[in-house]
């Protein structure tokens, strides 16, 4: 989502007399594949969990150009504990659940899964996607669920991109995507058992952001394409690099002068958590708080309790 001027939209103010939060680290993420192979970046790689909660890992999914037959999805698999939200900025993505839960999201839709007690889901590129090929950019994060909602009946949402609450700076320098949470008193779409914060920020050349952020909230900025600089000592940061804030009640990103050709703008996640502070238990796709409720979910797992796959309308099995 995206406007011609932003100065028609509210603006966010800079902070009077705020304290500007110190960048803490600045990480680089690794990449890799995920699924049947898209190819990812493992945004909160090598960041203490002390500074994630409550988020859990981050994604950034391509961005990639599939040549027709390339786009590649997930197979179906389990999750219990903890919510995925998957953000689709490029391309076209399905979900179906054992739930019911499901649809097709594509340019600034989100879908945000409450895996709660536990289902399975499946995304893929729809078969047209497939065949033809195309660009295919998104991001997926986890986030956890304190121990009192883990085994909550799950909850599916779709979040289209035209709900998303669009703000500006008081320059106009900055577009603001408020897709979960609260900003400046402006409230995003996304419901969310744990409270956080999530924005999409597209940064002009030279422009700088600086938001109120929530003195109880963590704050980390995800540089999905560009370069810029980061707090009040501008510690530079580049496409795939992540931001770890120390506390205050504001922080501060800045856009480079010159960006690439391909990336003429700065494009930041803004992110901030109330921390749970519960013991976690993490392993493959299942988050919980201790090792046997670990070892429960993957016998509940394995005796088909967390829902069976869906029949498909229309196809028989057995059948070629």
């Amino acid at each position: 989502m995206t406007v011609e001027n932003p100065l028609t939209l509210p603006r966010v103010a800079a902070p009077i007399e705020a304290v500007a939060r110190p960048v803490l680290a600045v990480t680089t993420a690794p990449s890799g594949f995920e699924g049947e192979g898209f190819p990812v970046r493992r945004a909160f790689a090598g960041i203490n969990y002390r500074h994630l909660d409550p988020f859990i890992m981050m994604d950034q999914m391509g961005e990639v150009d599939y040549q027709p037959g390339e786009p590649k999805g997930t197979p179906w698999h389990p999750h219990r504990g903890f919510e995925t939200v998957t953000y689709i900025i490029d391309g076209v993505f399905d979900h179906r659940d054992s739930n019911g839960g499901g649809g097709t999201i594509t340019n600034g839709d989100t879908q945000w899964m409450t895996a709660g007690s536990g289902l399975l889901h499946i995304e893929t590129p729809p078969e047209a996607l497939v065949m033809s090929g195309g660009l295919f950019h998104g991001l997926q994060l986890w986030v956890n669920l304190p121990a009192k909602d883990k085994m909550m009946a799950p909850r599916y949402q779709d979040i289209r991109g035209g709900s998303v609450q669009l703000l500006s700076t008081p320059d106009g320098g900055a577009l603001l995507r408020v897709i979960a949470g609260e900003l400046d008193g402006h409230q995003g779409p996304g419901i969310t058992h744990t409270p956080i914060t999530m924005i999409h920020a597209t940064v002009a050349p030279g422009a700088e952001l600086t938001l109120p952020w929530r003195e109880d909230f963590n704050a980390l900025v995800y540089v999905m394409a560009g370069r810029g600089s980061a707090g009040t000592d501008r510690r530079p940061v580049h496409t795939g690099q992540t931001t770890v804030f120390g506390a205050g009640s504001s922080l501060l990103v800045r856009a480079d002068e010159q960006q690439d050709a391909n990336t003429p703008n700065l494009e930041v996640v803004v992110l901030g958590g109330q921390p749970i502070r519960e013991p976690m238990a993490h392993y493959g796709p299942f988050v919980m708080n201790t090792r046997e409720e670990l070892q429960q979910a993957f016998e509940d797992f394995q005796k088909g309790r967390l829902g069976t796959v869906p029949a498909v309308h229309g196809m028989t099995r057995g059948g070629l």
